[in-house]
């Protein structure tokens, strides 16, 4: 099962999607990517992804993750993953996405990449 929570801690000039669960292409509800972009539109412009919570993620997954940097690249934003587990770490790295995204232990640690 795949949940989601988007959030806008206080003080912080980024956004906070909390993914749950297994995170498959298929699984994915269009509210989120709808959520995601009413907030690119109001103009929050950098997001973490906490994957704290995250079991598994299947292709599908992944591209979603490159279709959100993507809006947000291309509106002059970012993107930061946070607390991917080592096996996500290893995909990314096989992937060899390791080079796209960017990554922090914790959501408190996204703020040194976007300064």
């Amino acid at each position: 099962m795949f949940k989601y929570k988007i959030h806008h801690p206080a003080a912080e000039k980024y956004f906070v999607i909390n993914l749950q669960g297994d995170m498959l292409g298929e699984s994915l509800p269009d509210t989120l990517w709808e959520e995601i972009i009413s907030k690119v539109d109001k103009g929050d412009i950098y997001a973490v992804i906490d994957l704290t919570n995250l079991r598994f993620i299947n292709s599908s997954g992944i591209g979603f993750l490159i279709k959100i940097l993507t809006k947000l690249r291309n509106k002059g934003g970012e993107l930061i993953l946070a607390n991917p587990s080592e096996k996500l770490n290893k995909l990314l790295a096989m992937t060899k996405l390791l080079a796209i995204f960017k990554i922090v232990n914790s959501v408190e640690n996204a703020n040194s990449l976007l300064n």
